[in-house]
């Protein structure tokens, strides 16, 4: 992640959210306009109230005696005033609120877009990193996206009319009584003050809360995931007590920043009705000494026009705690946005045609959490031919299928494609022609079509049929009600593999990566797919990871893998006569198929 996201403050925040908000900057203009009118209707209430009182003072104490049809004329002037400016000021922060609004709306949109693109551009490496787990990564996303969208919100539409009325409210004072306009200044900067010390407190705290709400979703996560396991092991209470102790220690973390927000709160609250007092002491005694322009409506202009000024100070805290936690959230998201070495690298090779000749050599490999998959390893793949890799659980196999296909890129050696090495490809040229069955493969929610389409998106709905009849999975698809419009989540683990297996046959590409592809199918199913990938075998280069005999006895070649290196290489007639490793594995997997008492079924 980039370094800059951990050293961001306030201002550095919103000029990363700027580029967000200027493609709306005539809504934001809209905004502004709308904001300085409402900042000035804010005002009226003081300044009529200041008139209001002096006039019905004067009326009070005229030689003449009360009139009462000119105090109603009055009391009708200053009700006509302040009803129309409640409506208008009403029809002032609708405007604005939605301009600032929608700024809030579609920068959240354009957000979470870019952050979306963005991972979709990510190389392997960053998903198999501790701490990128998808739940931590969910959440990390979610909670800044929404806490940068409430950013904007709190600016836009918050903070700006507050501190524009505040402002106004201020020169007012300041032009009727300078010294009280002092007061009120002297105020300002000591809440500010506190507010400041309160962030540098908390900001501890909430990065605390904030890894304990990604443990916490990834837990869950995890559970969901895991159902049938921890039935099947009865460990619901193992969990649940594993869940309780995060919310343990989650409660006990929101706990101690609310204790310290609601003190360092209390705190501005005291210092904001120490500032009313001092202003209603000081204009009474100006009034009672008779200071020029001091009158009895001047006491509560100013102590209204205060109550502008102390408007942003009611809702700062609120305000600065939400920019606190966007300044942590926000490390998340722009986190994500500016991991540039995160980026898949491509390069410029973009072949006519493919022949799917691979060579690697003295290959090495290690996982970002240590482990060292592939070791000094060389090998040849050759074009238009089927190489099956052997060996033991942890040797390496799926890892050189994912150098292969750029999933990763080697620590230090060489990788090729028909002589070219693999870096300089273009990437998304080379997984066009690659297709890749694994032992368990995604299926996206949706119907059956469009998950089978997935492997050619221009494809006809006749072509998705014959992709299904390849991969025998048609008749169990038109045996559903809904036939290729139902849902494919609801099919069984080896309807689902069949599924990945018929993208397979649809993209229909000049070289194939076979992981384990019939595990979860039965006998005949697997008997079925294999006579279809063998049909499909024939001019591609084909790579076979199986622990069935079955699938890799006929391979042209065949390489025996032990911790990252290849041990034994040749055809698989050569390598089981070389003894070692191979004739192990061979021998026990006939044995594990009780292939005498086989055999001794055919004889009898």
């Amino acid at each position: 992640m980039a370094e800059t996201t951990s050293k961001m403050n306030i201002g550095g925040l919103l000029k990363k959210l700027l580029p967000f908000v200027l493609p709306y900057r005539w809504l934001l203009v809209a905004a502004l306009v709308l904001t300085a009118l409402g900042a000035a209707m804010s005002q009226v209430n003081a300044v009529v109230l200041d008139r209001a009182v002096d006039a019905i003072n004067a009326l009070l104490h005229r030689q003449g005696g009360f009139d009462w049809g000119e105090a109603a004329r009055l009391l009708a002037a200053v009700s006509a005033v302040l009803i129309g400016k409640e409506i208008l000021a009403a029809v002032i922060t609708f405007g604005q609120r939605i301009f600032g609004e929608k700024i809030r709306i579609n920068v959240s949109r354009d957000l979470s877009l870019r952050v979306v693109d963005r991972i979709l551009q990510f190389r392997m490496a960053f998903f198999s990193t501790e701490g990128n787990e998808p739940g931590k990564v969910q959440t990390r996303i979610d909670r800044g996206v929404m806490s940068l969208s409430n950013t904007v919100k709190n600016f836009f539409i918050d903070i700006l009319p507050l501190f524009t009325s505040a402002v106004m409210a201020l020169v007012l004072m300041f032009v009727a009584n300078v010294y009280v306009g002092l007061v009120a200044l002297a105020i300002i900067p000591v809440y500010f003050i506190i507010t400041a010390r309160q962030g540098v407190r908390m900001k501890g705290w909430r990065r605390r809360v904030f890894g304990t709400h990604q443990a916490l979703n990834h837990g869950i996560m995890n559970i969901l995931e895991s159902m049938g396991v921890i039935k099947s092991f009865n460990r619901e209470k193992v969990e649940a007590d594993r869940q309780a102790r995060l919310q343990n220690e989650s409660t006990e973390q929101q706990m101690a920043t609310r204790r310290i927000s609601f003190l360092f709160e209390g705190l501005k609250t005291f210092v904001e009705q120490i500032g009313t007092v001092l202003i209603i002491i000081l204009t009474a005694y100006l009034v009672l000494i008779d200071y020029p322009g001091m009158t009895i409506g001047k006491i509560m202009y100013h102590v209204l026009l205060f109550s502008n000024v102390s408007a942003p100070i009611r809702q700062l805290h609120r305000i600065y705690d939400d920019l606190n936690d966007a300044l942590i959230y926000a490390e998340g998201v722009f986190g994500i946005l500016e991991a540039d070495d995160e980026v898949e690298q491509t390069g410029n090779h973009k072949p006519a045609a493919v022949r799917g000749q691979f060579e690697l050599k003295n290959v090495e490999f290690t996982y970002s959490n240590g482990t060292h998959a592939i070791r000094n390893l060389t090998m040849t793949i050759g074009a238009g031919k089927t190489t099956a890799l052997v060996g033991l659980s942890g040797a390496g196999k799926t890892t050189i299928v994912s150098l292969l296909d750029k999933f990763y890129a080697p620590d230090s050696g060489s990788i090729t494609l028909d002589g070219v090495p693999l870096a300089e490809w273009d990437t998304q040229v080379l997984r066009d022609n690659i297709g890749l069955v694994l032992q368990k493969n995604h299926i996206f929610s949706g119907t059956i079509e469009e998950n089978i389409r997935y492997g050619k998106p221009s494809a006809t709905h006749a072509e998705v049929e014959q992709a299904a009849r390849q991969a025998y999975i048609y008749d169990a698809i038109m045996a559903t009600p809904e036939g290729f419009g139902a849902n494919a989540l609801q099919l069984s683990g080896g309807q689902q593999q069949r599924i990945a297996i018929a993208r397979m046959f649809l993209k229909n590409p000049p070289i194939i990566f076979l992981d384990e592809p019939t595990a979860s199918l039965d006998a005949i199913a697997t008997e079925q797919i294999k006579a279809s990938i063998d049909a499909i075998k024939k001019g591609r280069t084909v790579i076979v990871i199986s622990h069935n005999i079955g699938q890799i006895i006929d391979s042209d070649a065949l390489y025996v893998l032990d911790t990252g290196h290849a041990v034994q290489h040749g055809s698989p007639t050569e390598v089981y006569h070389q003894g070692g490793l191979y004739k192990e594995i061979f021998d026990a997997s006939a044995r594990s198929m009780n292939v005498d008492k086989i055999a001794d079924t055919f004889n009898n």
